[in-house]
């Protein structure tokens, strides 16, 4: 009977697979790309879920090996993987390595979304004052820019604060500001679907990895209307990079800062992505 010894992604590097980036796409039965399906299997049967033929075609063998693999092994996070014999992001980065799954950081995006960027990130670190207010003199111009007055009430402001610096670039950058105006997440994401904005489904970008890049807005649904956004940085050993509002660093929605955020995964973000790049 196989060992269930755990298998961490930082030792199952190969000299020869140490070039194989992920593809870009589930590798799953019924898959045609023969060249990733047998690197696939060679790299099955080198860590002993074998063994099985390296024949190009992903079948039930192949998805039992996965399974097997899945069964063993662990994230870079050092979290279990899911057991479905499907090879997404997480699974592809535990058989070959960090290094095997491209950053987007580098992808080229429109002006307005290079300086959002960099106008997010340049408010990394700023905090509530006092801590768990929703208050302060940064987060109530963020607010204020959303035409909420945070002197009359106590708002979340993680929408805000997206708004404030899409705002922020469009006006250094001399363009309209495509962003919609609201404190609300799940108001935004209607809104911005009715206003014709790309909203990306979380199934889509999984599917389609090329869709991720930097400058979207990442959108969760939390439960009783209310939700929480960010903004995308880059994507890193199988996580997404983040810069984020009323959070914290372990993610909570109703949190005391600005953080960037290296810890969320792609099927965390159960809403989808909105895409304002021109």
């Amino acid at each position: 009977m196989p060992s269930r010894r755990r298998i961490s992604s930082k030792k199952t590097e190969s000299p020869r697979n140490r070039n194989l980036m992920y593809p870009g796409y589930y590798v799953k039965v019924g898959v045609k790309d023969q060249t990733v399906v047998r690197a696939v299997q060679r790299r099955l049967n080198d860590l002993g879920c074998g063994p099985i033929p390296v024949s190009g075609t992903f079948d039930s063998q192949t998805k039992s090996a996965v399974q097997l693999f899945q069964a063993r092994s662990v994230d870079s996070q050092g979290l279990s993987l899911k057991i479905d014999g499907v090879i997404g992001p997480l699974t592809w980065v535990a058989l070959f390595g960090s290094q095997s799954l491209p950053s987007i950081g580098t992808v080229p995006v429109s002006p307005l979304l290079d300086r959002t960027l960099g106008i997010a990130a340049a408010e990394i670190g700023v905090m509530e004052v006092p801590p768990g207010s929703n208050r302060g003199p940064r987060v109530d111009e963020y607010l204020q820019s959303v035409g909420l007055d945070a002197s009359e009430d106590s708002y979340p402001w993680c929408a805000a604060f997206v708004y404030w610096s899409f705002q922020k670039a469009a006006a250094q950058v001399g363009s309209e500001n495509p962003c919609i105006r609201t404190a609300g997440v799940l108001d935004h994401w209607s809104k911005a679907g009715q206003a014709g904005a790309t909203r990306l489904s979380p199934k889509a970008v999984i599917d389609d990895f090329s869709l991720l890049k930097p400058g979207l807005i990442f959108v969760i649904s939390t439960g009783e209307g209310k939700g929480h956004m960010g903004i995308v940085e880059d994507f890193r050993d199988d996580r997404l990079v983040t810069i984020e509002g009323n959070t914290n660093l372990p993610g909570d929605r109703e949190g005391i800062g600005v953080f960037r955020r290296t810890s969320r995964k792609l099927s965390d973000i159960n809403k989808g992505f909105i895409s304002y790049d021109a």
